[in-house]
Formats: structure tokens, C-alpha cells, sequence
């Protein structure tokens, strides 16, 4: 079965954009999963179309209308997979929350906020998970949903070619690099620009260039990422 994904955004021509290239294009094309987006303002429910309206309590920017989203809900989404609100006051996504939205659920419902967000009234009546792709403030949710779903969709079976493209990448499902990030890559000409491809790559002994790439994957995770290299050392220790 196609791996549904149900989208309530302010601007539906902007899906599946990006999405439909590259080998998450060709998933789509061979119906291993499905995008539909909706239009929020084809939910309004006066002849103007009007889905936002001033805060209560007073403050900048328009709320989007609890009337008018959950009338969106109701209409478009399944019930039987998560309801997911794009928000930056949500729980950081990450590798392991997208393996499990797809290993456990047939599909996924997102919402793309604009303005200064939704009605908490909608969250609370529809029990919403709030999602954050990171620490900073997007114009709208549909950049943040377009992360969200890539990430999921590499992990339906059948979209990338090889097991190996999702277990040796930075946060892959292989145990040892779960949690670090990738090490250094390569590849023809050999020599560019007087800088020489590193000789134990060219040395033909495989075990011997894993342990360099598991090295240099510790490097760089250590130096740049050290919230993640404190789980690092952690899985080690339980490990041991």
C-alpha cells in the first residue's frame, strides 16, 4: 500500500515541489507513497474566505481560526494515523522519530501553520503532536513539511535503491552510526587542485577503511556536534 501523506497548508502549489525529484520523485511516481494537499482556505466558512483573526488577550500577527482548521481536519484527514502541527515550540525531529512515523503508521497528517500560528483549541480537541525541525522561526510550516517528509519517505521500503544508502549516512540505521555524523567522502581524479584523496581509500582493504571512516566520523561529530557525541559516548559505555 502507498504511504499517505495528507497536507493542510495556505499554499498548495507549492507540493509536491521539490518532492517530486530525485529518487523521492521516483517513489512517487511508482505510488510507494501518496501527497495531497489541501487547501486550508477552501474550509472557510464565509464568501470571503477568511481563515485568520486577531489574538485574544491582545499582541502582533493573526491566528488561524479554530472553526475553520478543524472544519479542514474533519473533511481531509485519517483519523488513523498522526496529526502532526509543524511548530517551533514542538519536539525536535530527528532520524529515529521519522523510522518510527513510518514503521508504525500508514500515513501521516501535517499542518502548516502561517501567521502566528493555530488556535490551541485545535490542538487540544484533535490531540496534535507538535513538530519542530529546529530553533528558529519559518514565514510558514511548508518548508519545515517539506523536511519532515523526505525524511520519512527515505525510509518506505523501496524508495532508495540500496539498504546500505540508509544505514552508513549520518544518523543512519546501522549501530554504530546511529549516532555520528558522516565521515568524509571522496572521488575521482584522485589528485584536484594538489589535494590527494587520503591513501588508506585508494589501498583496496576494506577493513582497514572502515575503521578510518568510523574515526573520522567520531572526529567530526566530537567537533561540530556535542549533544550528539555525549550520546555517543553513552551508547559505547552500555554497550561495553
Amino acid at each position: 500500500m502507498s504511504w499517505i501523506i495528507n497536507v493542510l497548508t495556505m499554499f498548495p502549489g507549492l507540493f509536491p515541489g521539490p518532492l517530486k525529484e530525485s529518487v523521492i520523485g521516483r517513489g512517487l511516481k511508482q505510488n510507494l507513497w501518496t501527497l495531497k494537499a489541501h487547501n486550508i482556505r477552501d474550509f472557510a466558512l464565509d464568501k470571503h474566505k477568511s481563515v485568520d483573526d486577531t489574538t485574544f488577550g491582545g499582541g502582533n500577527g493573526m491566528i488561524l481560526r479554530p472553526d475553520v482548521l478543524s472544519n479542514a481536519i474533519n473533511q481531509t484527514f485519517d483519523f488513523s494515523t498522526p496529526i502532526i502541527y509543524l511548530s517551533p515550540r514542538g519536539k525536535l525531529f530527528n532520524q529515529e522519530m521519522a523510522r518510527s512515523l513510518v514503521s508504525n503508521n500508514k500515513g501521516i497528517n501535517l499542518i502548516c501553520g502561517r501567521f502566528e500560528g493555530i488556535d490551541e483549541r485545535v490542538i487540544e480537541k484533535f490531540n496534535i503532536e507538535e513538530i519542530s525541525i529546529g530553533d528558529y522561526v519559518l514565514s510558514s510550516g511548508d518548508l519545515a513539511a517539506y523536511v519532515v517528509i523526505d525524511a520519512c519517505v527515505r525510509n518506505i521500503p523501496g524508495v532508495l535503491q540500496s539498504k546500505d544508502a540508509l544505514q552508513e549516512e549520518s544518523f543512519g540505521d546501522s549501530e554504530k552510526y546511529q549516532y555520528l555524523l558522516e565521515y568524509p567522502q571522496y572521488t575521482r581524479p584522485a589528485i584536484f587542485e594538489d589535494l590527494a584523496v587520503p591513501e588508506i581509500l585508494l589501498s583496496g582493504n576494506h577493513e582497514k577503511i572502515n575503521l578510518w571512516r568510523l574515526q573520522k566520523a567520531e572526529e567530526k561529530t566530537q567537533k561540530v556536534r556535542q549533544e550528539i557525541w555525549a550520546k555517543y559516548t553513552q551508547f559505547l559505555k552500555k554497550k561495553d
